[in-house]
């Protein structure tokens, strides 16, 4: 570590080595030389002056970059792209006057950048299947467990902790698909020529439409695309890059709800994420215990909100057929809204793996609250027994109101079952009581739900991506 100059706290503390890499220089510059090497094959095939030598010699030299020479060429040229065609004819003589032939800048950078954002993604879909198989099985654990719901963030209807779960995962779900959607519909800039229109390679085919659409097509075939973009400028459209940012953002979205409500359910003491042995809250409270991870989910989760702004501004100045203020943002934005959200999804696993629950402190709190929620049921069962319904409802009411001043001015427990309990008119005793208070009948259809939910939405694409599964995440800091 150079302890002088500044370094990414993405690669220090955040992202994995996995993501890191296929953001690093060695996949961008393997990646470009894998493009020529399709480009020379292509260009072979379809009767170019390019030998099977030259595209042997060109494979055989893919890894081994000579990065110093790149570097000082770079310096001296100001262009990266001509650098690195400079450094790969030093290694492979032969194949020299044949590297990059009618391509522009483009071909390398632009096709590489979508080849980097598909296998980025790829890696994004495999954490974010397995944040969901973790709450999935967390959903299922807890589907009965009644706990207060929320609206507001006042106590509402009761709900259950799986049921709750289920919120999240329905979320993360919806993330998933537009992953899915974004991987399938990822299409390669191809082999287009400086303003789209392919003009350079109509002439090395001299005029020959089809073998200008048919080298696209391999070169496509060898890179593991089933299609080019159908028409472009330069570049690909910019909002490629926007769309797939904005689809990161969706889950930094989706991470930064479930990291609020955890945040929340570790104050109320109902939940909590892990806390390691050695774990320290706080160098002043020796006590604390505070949710440092979900809050670094929150914390990283902004940073993507904003950062999709940047391709979506970059989208929108790209003018006529490209410019070049896409170039210093696009380098910095999307490499970072991946490796923010690696990290997100990276802090996800970790602590959905091993979520805490505090099943008394729930039922405790959902038993301070029950008897204002459970008042009509009260009443219906006075009125079954002869009961003045309209005379009970006030009654009721005043002593709602009573039993809130105690709890609320005065600090005590919530007497509202007692003074029921001691007014005859009600005809209820002890044991009726506690059949009435039962939070289990409070909770509506919450277990039916979570079992439908997971069998009819979820476990269908745990099975489908069951390859993927059991993948866990061991945090740095």
């Amino acid at each position: 570590m150079d302890h002088n100059s500044y370094e990414s706290p993405f690669c220090t503390r955040y992202a994995s080595k996995e993501m890191q890499y296929v953001f690093s220089a060695d996949k961008k510059f393997t990646t470009w030389r894998r493009l020529w090497v399709a480009l020379a094959r292509a260009e072979m095939k379809l009767g170019l002056p390019v030998t099977q030598e030259q595209v042997d010699e060109l494979e055989a030299h893919i890894t081994d970059i000579d990065y110093e020479t790149a570097a000082e060429r770079e310096k001296l040229v100001r262009h990266d792209v001509m650098a690195h065609v400079y450094t790969y004819g030093l290694a492979c003589p032969k194949a020299k006057g044949i590297i990059h032939l009618g391509a522009t800048s483009c071909y390398v950078g632009d096709n590489t950048d979508v080849i980097i954002m598909r296998d980025a993604l790829k890696i994004v879909k495999r954490k974010l299947v397995n944040v969901i198989s973790n709450l999935s099985g967390f959903a299922m654990k807890y589907k009965a467990m009644p706990c207060l719901a929320y609206t507001h963030l006042q106590p509402a209807q009761l709900t259950t902790v799986g049921k709750r779960a289920t919120l999240w995962i329905n979320e993360l779900l919806m993330d998933l698909d537009e992953i899915d959607y974004r991987i399938s519909t990822l299409k390669l800039l191809g082999s287009k020529g400086t303003t789209g229109t392919q003009a350079s390679f109509m002439e090395l085919f001299e005029g020959d439409t089809h073998k200008v659409k048919e080298l696209e097509k391999l070169i496509a075939e060898e890179m593991g695309f089933d299609a080019v973009v159908p028409v472009s400028g330069q570049t690909y459209s910019r909002k490629a890059d926007s769309q797939i940012v904005a689809t990161l953002s969706g889950i930094a979205q989706s991470a930064m709800k479930f990291a609020n409500d955890m945040r929340i359910l570790q104050n109320f003491k109902e939940m909590e994420e892990p806390f390691e042995k050695n774990q320290i809250g706080s160098s002043a409270m020796p006590y604390k215990r505070n949710p440092m991870r979900c809050e670094r989910i929150t914390a990283l989760a902004r940073y993507v909100m904003i950062d999709s702004l940047n391709p979506a501004f970059t989208a929108g100045t790209q003018w006529f057929e490209r410019t070049l203020d896409d170039s210093a943002n696009k380098r910095i934005s999307v490499a970072e809204g991946f490796l923010a959200v690696d990290a997100i999804l990276n802090i996800m696993l970790n602590v959905t793996a091993d979520l805490v629950v505090y099943p008394n402190v729930i039922r405790q709190r959902v038993m301070r609250e029950l008897p204002f929620m459970a008042s009509e049921n009260i009443m219906m069962d006075a009125v079954k027994k002869g009961g003045d319904r309209q005379a009970l409802h006030e009654k009721l009411r005043t002593y709602a109101m009573e039993a809130g001043k105690q709890v609320k001015e005065k600090g005590l427990e919530n007497d509202l079952i007692e003074r029921v309990l001691n007014d005859p008119d009600f005809k209820i005793n002890v044991d009726e009581m506690d059949a009435i208070l039962k939070p289990e009948s409070f909770t509506g259809r919450s277990e039916q739900q979570v079992e439908e939910f997971i069998a009819g939405c979820v476990q269908p694409v745990l099975d489908a991506n069951s390859s993927d599964l059991g993948e866990t995440a061991e945090l740095s800091v």
